[in-house]
């Protein structure tokens, strides 16, 4: 008994049982992690690393030392749900140490909920298994394993992830005092519930397919596994080639293609949100600008040395702002000012406006915003001490909201606060669709 207090020797014995060749290194520092983790973790690791299996063996070897402790198994489905304890079910009844744990006449045995032989009566079940979306109020346990809560099936909108994100909330309702959140987990999205997780108090290791390159590895941030963080293994070898070997990963992402291959094996969303949304924060070149003046050339970088982490990330996980690596020439004068107004009425909405002035080739956005009110006097005086302050050009209003109305008003006022061309422009396309397709090309 004293050689199994470590789980991995208990693994071997696990594995040894099912005839299985022996844990590969990374399924033992995946086990390693799960006896030492801290109360609330996440397990990241690729497709086919065998994360249920070894957990499967980690509940069995919790309930050898512990046999009053409850586990309770959540899944997106309540049959994968089910998969995980009727395993968990047979390694007791079918290994000679965990013999003395096979229920007892009266005891619960079924597949969904099964007692262990030496555990004292209880409403709660030694291990019970339920699918997110089941009954989940009522139990209670000392160990939560939340086996693939995300599938595709429940994570393709948004208003999918926030049910998701709502449900397993639950969790700490249900825990024990002292006890354990154990998720494990591949993302299917960007905004992946498991990118969530870590402000809610959790801790995460990730364990990729191949090991990573020096860019990537700032993109796991403190996530990555520190066997494989602190590695001097050359980038791109498979992390585990006692399974997956290189022509097995390379056949797979052909098969699943980069952003699939990426998000599937290297557990990294950040590609996936490349390649499916035009907007990127990480386009923009953020840095103190003057009113009058602008470097004559801002240069662009996504060098995580210039991200500017005190500026919260209001984009998809991964996306982030970045300072100019340097500007080169003199301050000058810019060559063009506008003022653009987007108007509203006086209800919730807001009359937006932004000025954005020009320099070779680059555009500046030095202030925009949203006032409430709509054509009320002081909005409209306001929007004409903006214009004065920057010295636009051109004020520029859309004409949709009115039909020209907001124009018309501000005409007066803005020339008497400062004189400036005025002009409307009409949109006839869906809002969303024209703000991408207006940003994009200039961002990217």
């Amino acid at each position: 008994m004293k050689e199994l207090k470590d789980f991995r020797n208990f693994l071997f014995i696990c594995w040894k049982h099912l005839n299985l060749p022996n844990p590969t290194p990374i399924q033992y520092d995946i086990a390693d992690y799960l006896q030492n983790a801290p109360k609330r973790a996440v397990i990241e690791a690729f497709r086919g690393v065998g994360k249920s299996y070894i957990t499967s063996a980690y509940v069995c070897y919790r309930l050898l030392h512990d046999p009053q402790m409850k586990v309770l198994v959540v899944s997106a489905s309540k049959i994968r749900a089910d998969d995980f304890s009727t395993f968990t079910q047979r390694l007791i009844t079918e290994m000679p140490i965990l013999v003395h744990l096979r229920p007892r006449e009266g005891q619960r045995q079924s597949k969904i909920s099964f007692d262990v032989g030496p555990a004292k009566a209880s409403h709660s079940p030694s291990v019970k298994s339920v699918g997110i979306t089941g009954q989940l109020a009522g139990s209670r346990a000392d160990l939560i394993v939340a086996d693939d809560v995300e599938v595709p099936n429940n994570s393709m909108t948004q208003v999918m992830r926030d049910k998701l994100s709502e449900a397993v909330k639950e969790f700490d309702a249900i825990l024990k005092p002292d006890g354990m959140i154990m998720y494990l987990g591949t993302p299917q999205t960007e905004m992946s519930l498991y990118e969530t997780l870590p402000s809610r108090g959790y801790n995460v290791r990730i364990w990729p397919g191949r090991y990573p390159n020096k860019s990537q590895v700032l993109k796991y941030e403190d996530r990555l596994a520190p066997v494989i963080a602190n590695s001097d293994i050359e980038a791109g070898t498979p992390t585990d080639p006692l399974r997956f070997d290189h022509e097995d990963l390379l056949e797979r992402e052909l098969s699943y293609g980069r952003s699939g291959f990426n998000m599937q094996f290297m557990l990294d969303t950040s590609l996936s949100d490349a390649d499916r949304y035009p907007l990127k924060l990480s386009d923009l070149v953020i840095m103190s600008l003057d009113t009058e003046k602008a470097p004559e050339k801002p240069i662009w970088t996504n060098d995580p040395r210039y991200k500017l982490s005190d500026i919260p990330n209001v984009g998809l996980p991964g996306d982030n702002f970045f300072s100019p690596q340097e500007t080169l020439g003199d301050w000058i004068s810019y060559t063009g000012s506008v003022l653009s107004i987007d108007p509203s009425g006086r209800g919730k909405d807001e009359t937006g406006y932004s000025v954005v002035k020009m320099l070779n080739g680059y555009l500046y956005v030095l202030e925009c915003g949203g006032i409430q009110g709509g054509y009320k006097k002081d909005n409209l005086e306001f929007l004409s001490v903006i214009a004065r302050k920057h010295k636009v050009n051109l004020v520029v209003i859309e004409s949709n909201f009115g039909d020209g109305m907001f124009m018309e008003l501000l005409k007066p006022i803005l020339a008497r606060i400062y004189n400036v061309t005025i002009e409307e422009t009409r949109s006839s396309t869906q809002k969303e669709r024209r703000i991408i397709d207006t940003l994009e090309p200039v961002m990217n």
